[in-house]
């Protein structure tokens, strides 16, 4: 969508990008497959399609927040604040809405993907902390000691991107309990030198923060939902040597 409203042509999915996508998609298939043919009663197959789903669209938005962040970023060449025209100051401005946008993007859909996860599982972290996140669910997996393949594999992913996700957490939280995250580097730019021009932030850095982000949601994805199809798989084939099928994906999984 936003690829068309700057003018450039839609996105082809390649590379980890479409590996997730494609992932999400089959298991959102099986979803729809197996309420078409069993009944339904709890909603659960039609509530983890729905949420796969909107993973779908979670993930488009946020490399769609990247894209734009980057495009805006072309035509900031000001080294400092009181250095741009009106016209970059506006560019400026929607690089910032667009960086924003992305970086708590990445934790929300994080945490989207630990409420499918912790659902499919049946890994019952509400009980350990009621607002729980997509990192407290990896512990959980390691709590119960279940599905350690797919935990290993996934605390793997994040212990790979560590640096550029802490770098966002750090400008999520500034942004969301304690200020705009550009004010807060132009607050400690004043404490060097009350005088001084406001310097830019690095805005390549940043975007290279959000990238790798990008780049670690989509392997996160991509890996959860791998395994997921593959359990899903075997589960079927597990009911169909047994009298009546599986009565609930958690009990399949």
């Amino acid at each position: 969508m936003l690829r068309i409203l700057l003018g450039e042509p839609p996105r082809e999915n390649s590379g980890v990008l479409a590996e997730a996508m494609d992932n999400m998609a089959r298991l959102a298939s099986m979803l729809r497959k197996d309420m078409n043919l069993h009944e339904d009663r709890n909603h659960e197959y039609r509530k983890l399609e729905i949420w796969t789903r909107g993973l779908i669209s979670s993930l488009d938005e946020l490399e769609q927040s990247w894209f734009a962040a980057a495009f805006f970023r072309k035509s900031v060449v000001a080294g400092y604040m009181d250095d741009m025209s009106p016209m970059e100051q506006g560019e400026y401005a929607r690089y910032v809405y667009f960086y924003k946008d992305g970086f708590i993007r990445v934790f929300s859909l994080l945490d989207k993907l630990g409420t499918v996860l912790n659902s499919l599982y049946d890994l019952n972290t509400s009980k350990v902390k009621a607002h729980f996140s997509y990192f407290t669910v990896l512990r959980q997996f390691h709590l119960l000691k279940q599905h350690t393949e797919l935990a290993n594999e996934l605390e793997e992913i994040k212990h790979s991107y560590r640096e550029p996700l802490e770098n966002l957490r750090k400008r999520r939280n500034a942004e969301i309990h304690y200020m705009n995250a550009e004010m807060q580097d132009d607050l400690w730019q004043r404490h060097q030198g009350l005088h001084d021009r406001i310097h830019l932030e690095d805005l390549d850095s940043h975007l290279e923060d959000l990238k790798q982000s990008l780049e670690m949601a989509c392997k996160t994805l991509a890996a959860a939902f791998k395994y997921s199809n593959e359990q899903w798989h075997k589960s079927k084939i597990a009911a169909n040597l047994k009298p009546g099928p599986s009565s609930s994906v958690k009990s399949s999984l």
